[in-house]
């Protein structure tokens, strides 16, 4: 199949020089490209191969060694010294978001283990991919143990697999490729750091070089192998560019004033550890033979840091990659190449026989202020009373100071929830507030055991855990991961039966058992926010916003998906559909206003409504919805019936009570009771403790001081008995007096 040529790709110049840095040199650790759907990210690391040297393998090896340096511990080997090489092509092994562990390292032949009763090993991916190209598209969808072992690899350039009586080493040396679409979810910061280099992808906005991308690709589909002649002989010059500069590698001079700026690059950034600094160094070195120089100087350095330095300065989930390319101009310090100014910075990965122009306006984090990196010029949102209000920090999805002020919080008492008011009134007192401190908020957790997708929060049978027993396999064509022993058990007492002669066993497909596994599953966690005016009041919707934050880490740390309803003024609103995007939800939390009255059953039905139709769409993922508001509804009618339904449907829930003051009407705990949920007052979110249904029952005294008799009011007053505010008749301070 024709593939579309690497050197006819317009723009995504960082993208490109990347590519051929790790082309050059795959020590530096790989690319992980992260880019907005459509941006040509595939297409690029499919065109590399083309460019890249064919190899010589060693004849009947499948771990592609090499004829003049045969890996002295290959499977397949001893090889015989001077053996002539096979010449092939560099091939590209692509790994599945759905692939397991024993297809990546490898494992037990099992065929040949139980009909000839000798232990051979399958080679896996990361065999056929040695000394080519290992792509994984959608990385971020990767099982986290599956990145793990891909990264390990790659860093040492060795694959070692011990499992099923198997213990094997062989090399495994690759240009690993990544690709991601931020929107889908982010790489754990663990795993970003793994990566050498990281670029933004990105259509680019000019509308020419828009057209020429278009015009390219409908030549190409309409004839493919026309189109691949017209670049063949760039095609052919870049790919004797590689070859020529992995030669000249070896000898390019990384001097003691050379590694002194790289350290003091990273020591101006703050980046933890010490991998940035080797990464830059090697990708400095791969800069300098790409363009043919003899040693490593300022220029090469500053292209290597940018390239490996956005991805290592994140501090939380939602901070957005980004350089600033003046503070890096400023750790570089003045150019002193003996007294002569450097070679001008490289064009974009095509080298001097591509014939390419330029970096395109606009294209890239050199094109400052324009990158990926800075914040969208709609960050900034202005209330309807004119005042302007910051919804995070210069890092776009960063969670806001605690300190801001800026914005302007509605008056401090309920005069919201006391009546409709005028439209202008209402539009006047909505506000956008920032979000308080963040902080490492306890696990919330699904009750029971699901078999959800593999991740951190709830307990879950799943493919990935430990063993705790073994069972017939679910599909008897696809058994992955035998137990071995559960197996033999099973054959053993047949064996007579079957007329066994020999030393092997007589195994039927019907003896085949798996593992059974438990581990933690991930979880969809919806976030419903009350956002009326009382929340706004007294500045807590500051508070509520940063314990929603915190939520939102501890649910990336743990894999989740969310969405993010919130209500308020007439009804509810769907303001994030359930997504992988933990710093999306962060975005949208930033930018929701606060004000009006409070439809708590509207909030209710929408999550309900949103529940349900996540449901019929992954069926095997278990929600959790968490309810954070003080438990007021003055708009919409009673909440218990959609509270109640929630109840029948089995949703697990969290509430997280909001309210604060001296005087407390203790409705979030009625609330709680009427959807069987878990009762949080918002101090607990950070570990300090809950409130369980049955203590409240038996009338313990929980972090909000709330009494059996408080709690049975709030039931009433859920039910009508007191009215829409809860708060005639007996006032919950007089109760607890009489109680105490």
């Amino acid at each position: 199949m024709t593939q579309f040529p690497f050197s006819a790709i317009v723009a995504m110049d960082d993208m490109r020089l990347a590519l051929i840095l790790n082309a050059v040199s795959p020590a530096i650790g790989g690319v992980l490209v992260r880019g907005e759907k459509g941006s040509a990210k595939s297409t690029a690391v499919r065109a590399l191969t083309a460019v890249l040297p064919a190899v010589d393998v060693m004849p009947g090896c499948r771990f592609s060694c090499s004829p003049q340096a045969p890996d002295p511990q290959c499977p397949d080997g001893p090889h015989a010294a001077g053996t002539v090489g096979q010449r092939r092509p560099a091939r590209l092994v692509e790994l599945p978001v759905g692939a397991t562990e024993d297809r990546l390292t490898g494992s037990l032949d099992l065929g040949r283990a139980l009909t000839e009763g000798v232990t051979s090993f399958q080679p896996g991916l990361l065999a056929a991919a040695h000394r080519g190209v290992l792509y994984v598209d959608e990385v971020n969808l990767l099982h986290d143990h599956l990145v793990d072992l891909l990264l390990d690899a790659a860093a040492l350039g060795t694959s070692y697999v011990e499992r099923d009586g198997v213990s094997v080493r062989h090399q495994a040396r690759f240009l690993l490729v990544g690709t991601m679409n931020p929107e889908e979810g982010e790489l754990r910061p663990q795993l970003l750091d793994r990566f050498g280099l990281t670029v933004e992808a990105a259509a680019p906005r000019d509308p020419a070089a828009r057209a020429d991308i278009v015009r390219r690709r409908l030549a190409f589909d309409a004839d493919p192998e026309a189109f691949a002649a017209k670049f063949a002989d760039e095609e052919a010059a870049l790919a004797a560019a590689i070859a020529a500069a992995r030669d000249r590698l070896a000898s390019v001079v990384l001097d003691d004033d050379a590694l002194m700026r790289i350290a003091a690059v990273c020591a101006a950034f703050d980046v933890d550890g010490l991998r940035a600094d080797i990464v830059i160094a090697r990708a400095a070195a791969a800069h300098a033979a790409w363009r043919g120089a003899a040693s490593v100087d300022r220029e090469d350095i500053r292209a290597a840091a940018r390239l490996a330095l956005p991805h290592r300065r994140r501090r939380n989930p939602f901070d957005a990659p980004g350089l600033d390319e003046q503070q890096l101009d400023e750790a570089l310090g003045d150019p002193d190449d003996g007294g002569t100014e450097p070679e001008p910075p490289d064009d974009g990965g095509q080298g001097p026989q591509d014939g390419h122009g330029p970096q395109d306006a606009g294209q890239g984090p050199q094109d400052a202020g324009q990158g990926p990196q800075d914040p969208p010029d709609d960050t900034r949102r202005t209330s309807p009373d004119g005042n302007s209000a910051e919804p995070g920090t210069a890092a776009e999805g960063g969670p806001p100071a605690s300190t801001s002020t800026d914005s302007k919080s509605t008056d401090s008492t309920d005069r919201t929830d006391s009546g409709p008011p005028p439209a202008a009134s209402q539009a006047a007192r909505e506000s956008v507030a920032p979000a308080g401190t963040t902080f490492r908020a306890r696990r919330l957790e699904v009750p029971g055991k699901g078999e959800g997708e593999a991740g951190r929060r709830s307990r879950a049978a799943t493919d990935a855990g430990r063993s705790v027993g073994a069972r017939p396999p679910r599909h008897a064509s696809a058994t992955r991961d035998v137990h071995l022993t559960a197996t033999l058990l099973a054959g053993a007492p047949h064996q007579l039966g079957r007329g066994r002669s020999g030393p092997g066993l007589l195994l039927e497909p019907a003896d085949l058992r798996e593992h059974r596994r438990e581990g933690r599953e991930s979880n969809l966690v919806l976030f419903l926010v009350d956002a009326s005016g009382s929340m706004a009041a007294r500045r807590r919707m500051e508070a509520v916003k940063g314990a929603v934050l915190s939520l939102l880490l501890d649910a990336y740390q743990r894999r989740d998906k969310v969405g993010l309803v919130s209500f308020r003024a007439a009804g509810a609103e769907l303001l994030l559909p359930p997504t992988s995007s933990v710093d999306a939800a962060a975005r949208r939390l930033a930018t929701m206003p606060a004000g009006g009255r409070t439809p708590l059953a509207a909030g209710l039905a929408e999550a309900h409504a949103v529940l349900r139709r996540e449901r019929l769409r992954d069926p095997l993922r278990r929600p959790l919805l968490v309810v954070v508001t003080d438990g007021r509804h003055t708009a919409g009618g009673d909440p218990s019936a959609a509270a109640a339904a929630l109840r029948r449907d089995r949703v697990a829930a969290v509430v997280v009570d909001c309210e604060s003051g001296p005087v407390r009407l203790g409705l979030a705990a009625g609330l709680s009771l009427t959807l069987g949920a878990e009762y949080l007052d918002l101090g607990a979110i950070s570990g300090a403790g809950a409130v369980s249904t049955a203590d409240r029952r038996a009338g313990a005294k929980a972090d909000g001081g709330l009494s059996a008799e408080l709690l049975a009011g709030s039931v009433r007053a859920y039910r009508g008995d007191r009215g829409d505010r809860g708060d005639r008749g007996d006032h919950p301070a007089r109760i607890d007096r009489k109680v105490a």
